[in-house]
Formats: structure tokens, C-alpha cells, sequence
């Protein structure tokens, strides 16, 4: 199949990397200016500390919700039959663009150490008013990293506040294919109602996103009932009317001005209303990734930081079904109830993205988390926490560990190539995951 915007030749040589070099010795630079009173006890947030009580497991039970089939079927009826992935790549919005031709603003989102080695931005005008969230990858939804022959990226934006935000949220389909200029297509993110007659927009930012074999789950915040919504890359409608509105309209159904929507099949919920004061209660849903090196495969989930960002933070993990008739879908018990497999707490606070790995031979997982900057225009933290302990990364000449970028809200890692991918701002960027060991040491 041809996409527009696809150029084979692959001009990520010696370019790319001047100047992705060029910009982390700009960045290191910046970096040496940091007071080395930074680098305090709150950045170095040691052991993790399991969780075992019942007390604290059992806030972290989810409930799934499946939306009828009856609903979903009704709305495909009425909208037209529901596309692939392959359709929507095959005419997308618009492209991203290599480092090289981004501006420096841009590029400072970019982490000093350990550096990207691979990196676009998003064009300012299509981006313009929303937040950046979180990213997965057809690496995360098949072991070979392909889905239908495409290597793709799948990217969340929503709202960025003010008054007359919505916080719609949308997910970016990036044509990974082609590496110099990578087209993409968006598609809005939405919810059924009126038993499948009409809909409404996902109203929260993405703050996780995980793709398993057909499954999307994506991570709502309060504003939407702190729960995982599940979507199906099989069942992507296209819309009929080209209108600000969302859902049903005179003609037929709007999706904001998006071409397609991405209708919800099912939600996960926890037990309780979250409390994002307090240590102690069922906490807000925050980061999540796979994690291909548990059996069987896992999800892991950061709690989202509350007010100040420097409370202690929980971590968990539940698995994937086994069951055939339940792809992408929790292991769940006859009641619908998922446990999580295990849980720690962490002394870091301001905790956005997460990514869970065990290496070959070792004993246990290590938990990757990105800490949020300090200030808007700063750089966060990147740790790496097992039980046994904690390590960050150090930059500059007085050994500042705010060496990562200052908002990337989820990390990702692609098994077949050894990459993390994550998102800063407007920009997309992947490095190994080798390097970021190597730079923690």
C-alpha cells in the first residue's frame, strides 16, 4: 500500500546524529547551570517497598465493563463499516519532521543524557492548543513490531485546558515506515451512548497508552472516572460530517474535524473515587506500559502525582488474558474483577511515565520512572528502581540529575528493536534502552 509523504531513502546517518549531538551539548550545557543542590536526597528515592497488605492490594481491584455488542454494532450500522489501521495510514493529515529541520525550541524537549538517537517534531499549527500524552507502538501489540506489514506509533494529544476546552482527546497514527518524514492521520478518541445511537468524546488528557494485540487502553483521569478505556483497532468508524461538533449531527456523525473515531468497547474501573492527596487511598491512574518480560504479559501502571508532584507514589502491575476469545483484554474472574499481580511504593514523587523490564538473567523487574521538571522550562529526572535500590541519571560538570526531558508522560519500549519511545512536547524521539542503562550506570 502507498502512503503520501513516504521516502524510502533513509537519511538518519551521519545528520541525525550531528545534530542530535549538537543539541544534547547545547542542552548539556544549560544543564551545568543548575545548582548542584539539586541533586538532593528527594531525587535519589532508593528501594522500592512492596505492597502485601489486603488493605492496600484491594484499591488497586479493577471491574471491567464491556460496552454491548448491540451498541457497537448499532453505531457501526449507522456510521458504515468499520475500517483497519491500514486505512486510516493510507491518507494521512499530514507528516512529522526530522530533527534536523525543527526548531531549537523544540528540540530543547529533548533529553540531555541519555541522548535520542531518533527524533521528529509535530508540526506547530496541527498541534496548536493541545498537550502532548502519552505513546505506544505496534511493537507493544505484536512481538514482531508490525501491524498488517506497518510499523506504526500511535501518539495521544488532548485539550490543553482554557475556557473553552473540552479535553477531547485524540490519537495520532504515525506511518513509521518511512523515517525521514513520517506521515500520520488522527483519529478522535469517544465513548457510545444512547444504546449506540450517538456518542461523546474521551474528556481527559492521555496520560497512558498501551496497544496489545488489537486493544488500545488508554488512561483517563478524573474527568472521565479515573478508568482504562479499551478501544479496538479493528473497529475504527469513519466520520460522515466535516464539523466542530462531536457525535451525532444533521447528516450524520462529526468527530471535531477528524476524518475517523475510535469508539470505546469497554472500560476498567476502580473501586472507589481516587484521592490524589493522600498515600493511602485509591489512588488516580497516572502512566502505563507493557511489559513483555512477565508471564504472562503485563501492564504496568504508575499512580498519577498529585498537588506538588513530591509524595511518595504507587506502582502495580495486572495481567493480560490468556483466554483467545478475550484479546487485549485483562485477566478478569468470573465477576469481572482484575487483580493487580504485585504493587511497591516509591519515595519519588511527580512521577509521569513508566516502563517495567527485566532484564535476561536478572532476579527481578526494573521499574524506569520519568519525574516531571521542576519548573516549565527545566528538565526532569529519569530513575530506575528495583528492591534492592535506585539509580538516576548525571549530567554536567556539577552532576545534576535533571538530565531528562521535562514532561514525557509515558515511556515505551519496542521489544524487536530495543528502543523506548516516549514524547516531549512536540517532540516524538526513541533511543535504546542499552543506552539509558548505560547511563544510569
Amino acid at each position: 500500500m502507498k502512503h503520501r509523504g513516504r521516502h524510502r531513502r533513509r537519511r538518519q546517518g551521519r545528520a541525525l546524529r550531528a545534530v542530535l549531538a549538537g543539541a544534547a551539548l547545547a542542552l548539556t550545557a544549560a544543564a551545568t547551570m543548575i545548582s548542584a543542590s539539586q541533586a538532593t536526597v528527594a531525587e535519589d528515592p532508593g528501594a522500592l517497598r512492596p505492597l502485601t497488605a489486603t488493605a492496600d492490594t484491594g484499591r488497586l481491584r479493577l471491574t471491567e465493563h464491556r460496552v454491548p455488542r448491540p451498541w457497537l454494532d448499532r453505531l457501526a450500522s449507522d456510521m458504515g463499516r468499520p475500517v483497519g489501521v491500514g486505512a486510516v495510514l493510507d491518507t494521512p493529515d499530514g507528516s512529522l519532521r526530522d530533527a534536523a529541520d525543527c526548531p531549537a525550541e523544540d528540540r530543547s524537549a529533548l533529553p540531555v543524557a541519555p541522548a535520542a538517537t531518533r527524533a521528529w517534531c509535530w508540526d506547530a499549527d496541527d498541534t496548536r492548543g493541545l498537550r502532548a500524552g502519552a505513546v505506544t507502538t505496534s511493537g507493544d501489540a505484536d512481538a514482531d513490531g508490525r501491524w498488517g506489514g506497518h510499523r506504526v506509533v500511535l501518539a495521544g494529544w488532548s485539550e490543553d485546558g482554557g475556557s473553552a476546552a473540552r479535553d477531547l482527546a485524540r490519537v495520532s497514527f504515525v506511518d513509521a515506515d518511512a523515517a525521514d518524514r513520517p506521515g500520520y492521520t488522527s483519529a478522535l478518541l469517544a465513548v457510545p451512548v444512547d444504546g449506540g445511537h450517538d456518542y461523546r468524546g474521551l474528556a481527559s488528557p492521555v496520560s497512558g497508552m498501551v496497544w496489545y494485540q488489537d486493544k488500545l487502553l488508554v488512561t483517563a483521569g478524573e474527568k472521565d472516572r479515573n478508568a482504562l478505556y479499551v478501544y479496538d483497532l479493528n473497529r475504527v468508524q469513519r466520520a460522515t460530517v466535516d464539523a466542530a461538533a462531536v457525535g451525532r449531527v444533521r447528516g450524520g456523525f462529526s468527530a471535531h474535524g477528524h476524518r475517523f473515531v475510535l469508539p470505546a468497547v469497554a472500560t476498567y474501573t476502580l473501586p472507589a473515587a481516587c484521592a490524589p492527596d493522600t498515600d493511602d487511598g485509591v489512588p488516580c491512574l497516572g502512566g502505563i506500559s507493557l511489559d513483555r518480560t512477565t508471564a504472562p504479559d503485563s501492564l504496568a501502571v504508575s499512580e498519577a502525582a498529585g498537588p506538588g508532584g513530591e509524595r511518595h507514589t504507587r506502582l502495580w502491575r495486572y495481567s493480560f488474558s490468556q483466554d483467545p476469545g478475550r484479546t487485549g483484554l485483562l485477566a478478569a474472574d468470573a465477576l469481572g474483577r482484575v487483580a493487580a499481580d504485585e504493587a511497591f511504593t516509591t519515595r519519588a514523587g511527580g512521577v509521569e511515565g513508566v516502563l517495567s523490564h527485566r532484564a535476561a538473567g536478572a532476579a527481578r523487574a526494573d521499574w524506569y520512572l520519568s519525574r516531571a521538571a521542576a519548573t516549565h522550562d527545566g528538565h526532569g529526572i529519569l530513575v530506575r528502581q528495583n528492591t534492592d535500590g535506585a539509580a538516576t541519571t548525571e549530567c554536567g560538570t556539577d552532576s545534576t540529575r535533571r538530565c531528562w526531558s521535562a514532561h514525557t508522560r509515558s515511556l515505551s519500549y519496542w521489544e524487536e528493536t530495543g528502543e523506548v519511545w516516549s514524547q516531549s512536547g512536540r517532540m516524538l524521539f526513541a533511543l535504546p534502552l542499552s543506552s539509558v542503562d548505560r547511563a544510569l550506570g
